[in-house]
């Protein structure tokens, strides 16, 4: 609807939604928000090496805010503001489920706010009491003292293509809902309100990340140095960044490098997916074949050797991944994100997942979707082989014990000593297969042990095979790597995968080929 204000005797028109002029829903603040972080740790310290973290955390949405900057509803430059429209419509479906929440809602499009003067949104911010700040409330700069410049160039500005003269911009985008009890705020006068609310938490989105959500008065860094929680949605915000300057890559894994240059130093990140049960966002023009990579950290610290090898491929090949950690409470967070991938990668071990997560995987592999299988995946839904007898499978969750022979082609029962590895080896006659192209040496030494996994399916076709000595100091030699499909879908496994094989150039090599091969590449 639209709602008239006559303010100084100019006709105002405040666009708001049918239900803000009504009583306000109830919201479901009695739960917790579960946000799933991303962040950056330096290891060693001191290094300058950066790797992937994840966790979960959990805020009161009574004091948490969330703060939209700068959605304008237009741009003096066409393709930068197509961004920002394609993205503002998810946006507001984010903000509608986060209000219901009890999360309160900060629209800042700066600058433009006297569009909203005498609006009961703009009043809110507005006469929130003045507060004292230990630093002053303003544009943050670039602070050298804690970050180093940005991975972008962006000192053209970052336009692509011509631009229109002046300033077009009159407010923010028309496809975000401005609601009762809502705020419209600028400057200092977020600060106040949040103060005076007794916000703690603050989840900025916006654009353009490399500007105005870093720097304005209730940007990152501003929030940052006030002591605030702090998260960027990183699939709710855009940078200002033209591929032609460095370091030329695309305008996507631009925005991505200031992503991450933001989880390094500021804050951690989140997505859309932790309000939504959605795949997180991404703009249409953005044809990067998606990674989906599934771990968890029992047994061979798959949780830290998958991360920096989807930081590979993002930096080397140029994909979108997203990492899935399954948690100690056999939970995978975000699970939401397979629907929207292009492969998964699969390493977790004996997981009984809730029956709605068990679902999405069975939906994916259904589909005819590639899969990548290393090492514990052969038993990555099989939990009651980790419990005494009698166990069965809780209320509401779900296993799928037959996993390995019905997806992977597998028949996994044990494996040799832990000390005598595994020999690696090229199969007979497959020397020329894609897969192993580049994988040099043909023949190495694995310190993860030896995989009893014979019989094999019959339509399964073996790669490489490994060899060791087993408990009775017998030679065995067993299949390592084969490939089959299931459902039409291609399905590349290994039973390598212990965490020095991250270590070898030829295992790098060999998952690199998989992942083409299992999407057609």
């Amino acid at each position: 609807m639209i709602q008239r204000y006559i303010v100084s005797g100019v006709l105002l028109l405040s666009i708001v939604s049918a239900q803000s002029i009504a009583p306000a829903a109830e919201s479901d603040s009695s739960r917790s928000l579960s946000l799933y972080q991303r962040s950056r740790v330096e290891k060693p310290k001191g290094s300058g090496q950066f790797e992937p973290a994840y966790k979960t955390v959990r805020w009161d949405p009574k004091k948490t805010a969330i703060i939209i900057c700068d959605i304008w509803n237009t741009l003096c430059c066409k393709i930068p503001a197509d961004r920002v429209a394609e993205m503002a419509v998810r946006m507001n479906e984010v903000v509608a489920a986060a209000r219901k929440r009890g999360v309160l809602i900060i629209h800042s499009p700066s600058g433009n706010v006297d569009f909203y003067e005498g609006t009961p949104q703009r009043k809110l911010a507005q006469q929130a009491p003045k507060v004292e700040t230990k630093v002053p409330l303003k544009w943050c700069y670039l602070d050298p003292k804690r970050e180093p410049p940005l991975p972008i160039d962006d000192s053209k500005g970052g336009w692509e293509g011509p631009r229109l003269p002046g300033r077009p911009q009159t407010r923010q985008h028309e496809a975000i809902t401005i609601e009762q009890g809502d705020a419209v705020g600028t400057g200092r006068d977020v600060y106040y309100l949040i103060q005076q609310r007794g916000i703690e938490n603050i989840i900025i989105m916006g654009v353009h990340t490399n500007m105005c959500v870093l720097g304005r008065p209730f940007g990152i860094r501003q929030m940052v140095y006030l002591g605030k929680n702090v998260v960027l949605m990183r699939d709710m915000t855009d940078s200002l960044y033209n591929p032609k300057c460095r370091p030329r890559v695309s305008h996507f894994r631009g925005t991505e490098l200031v992503i991450e240059h933001i989880e390094k130093y500021w804050c951690p990140t989140i997505t859309s997916t932790d309000f939504l049960d959605r795949p997180a966002f991404r703009f249409k023009e953005d044809k990067r074949p998606h990674v989906a990579v599934i771990v968890s950290d029992d047994h061979y610290k798959a949780d830290e050797t998958l991360p920096p090898f989807a930081q590979m491929l993002r930096e080397r090949y140029g994909c979108h991944c997203t990492v899935l950690h399954g948690q100690h409470e056999h939970n995978i967070p975000h699970i939401e994100e397979l629907q929207a991938a292009d492969v998964m990668i699969l390493y977790v071990r004996r997981l009984v997942l809730p029956e709605e997560q068990m679902a999405v995987i069975r939906k994916y592999l259904d589909s005819g979707k590639p899969l990548v299988g290393l090492r514990t995946a052969s038993h990555a839904f099989a939990g009651k082989y980790k419990y005494p007898p009698g166990y069965k499978t809780p209320a509401g969750r779900a296993e799928w014990p037959s996993f390995d022979l019905d997806v992977l082609g597998g028949n996994y029962h044990g494996h040799g000593p832990n000390p005598n590895g595994t020999n690696v080896a090229t199969a007979k006659g497959m020397a020329d297969h894609p897969i192993l192209a580049g994988v040099k040496p043909e023949q190495w030494h694995s310190t993860g042990s030896l995989y009893f996994v014979m019989p094999l399916a019959k339509n399964t076709t073996v790669l490489q095979t490994g060899s060791a000595k087993d408990r009775e100091g017998i030679d065995r030699t067993e299949p390592l790597t084969w490939i089959r499909t299931y459902k039409g879908g291609r399905v590349f496994f290994t039973n390598l995968g212990h965490w020095d094989d991250f270590k070898t150039p030829q295992f790098h090599k060999l998952l690199e080929n998989a992942i083409r091969w299992a999407m057609g590449r």
